[in-house]
């Protein structure tokens, strides 16, 4: 049964693999035996993260790419299949968010957000179908936000509410291509997004606000915990593989059921 979650001979990007949960999926995906190329706007991150693939005895290779920009991500796919020879997992999990009250949010900001997160998913389930042949999979990460908006994230839930309408669109198109397209809407994880909540202007973690947010976080579960990194990139794992293989246009809601309470 193990044997359906491999990715032997399969080549994976992530974008937003630099740190926290895109660093989770592309060391989960390599650990399955795809090849993977570690993309994020921090190059060097994503360096870091290729050669701890690379060092545990997978194949990966680095990437310099701002998701915004549609050229960029052409080229990264490009990329994947000019080094590994094909494209057959595209995780495109990249993403930003301004914390702003509602009425504060300049156009500039919500443009920002929108550039990165949705734009930045279109740009990739584009570019990745271009290159897929049929038993591709797209995965775009969404949010818990698109069931359960929260203040200061105007910007940020419209852009994971576009997501998860891009997913079913794209979904609907390529099934004929024989390629899938799926999403995630993780919980709240500790990560680079979600540390404005507890770290210091000056970079120092705030170990109160720390634990005051996971609790509060923990609270909103069934059962009382936070999600983490690792538990994303299993559900990325199995949406790539042959478990998933008859889930398509689906988002799969991995935060401990924050939006039944």
């Amino acid at each position: 049964m193990a044997g359906v979650f491999q990715l032997e001979g399969k080549v994976a990007v992530v974008t937003g693999a630099a740190s926290g949960i895109g660093k989770a999926i592309a060391t989960t995906y390599a650990a399955a035996g795809a090849k993977v190329v570690c993309a994020d706007l921090d190059a060097e991150g994503a360096q870091r993260v290729a050669k701890e693939v690379a060092d545990g005895g997978g194949t990966a290779l680095s990437h310099g790419v701002d998701v915004s920009d549609a050229d960029q991500v052409t080229a990264l796919v490009a990329r994947a299949v000019e080094e590994f020879g094909a494209l057959d997992i595209m995780c495109n999990n990249a993403g930003i968010l301004i914390r702003r009250p509602v009425l504060d949010i300049t156009p500039e900001e919500f443009q920002k957000v929108l550039a990165v997160n949705l734009h930045g998913v279109f740009y990739g389930c584009q570019a990745a179908a271009r290159a897929m042949k049929r038993g591709g999979v797209i995965i775009n990460m969404a949010s818990a936000i698109i069931d359960r908006p929260s203040t200061e994230r105007a910007s940020y839930a419209a852009s994971k509410g576009g997501v998860q309408q891009l997913t079913r669109a794209f979904a609907v198109e390529l099934g004929g291509l024989g390629i899938r397209v799926a999403g995630i809407a993780p919980g709240w994880v500790v990560s680079g997004i979600t540390q404005q909540d507890y770290v210091r202007e000056d970079g120092a973690l705030d170990e109160a606000r720390f634990t005051d947010r996971v609790n509060d976080r923990a609270s909103t579960s069934p059962l009382n915990r936070i999600v983490d990194a690792q538990e994303i990139a299993h559900a990325a794992l199995y949406l790539a593989s042959d478990a998933g293989a008859a889930l398509t246009g689906q988002i799969l809601r991995v935060n401990g059921g924050t939006v039944l309470v």
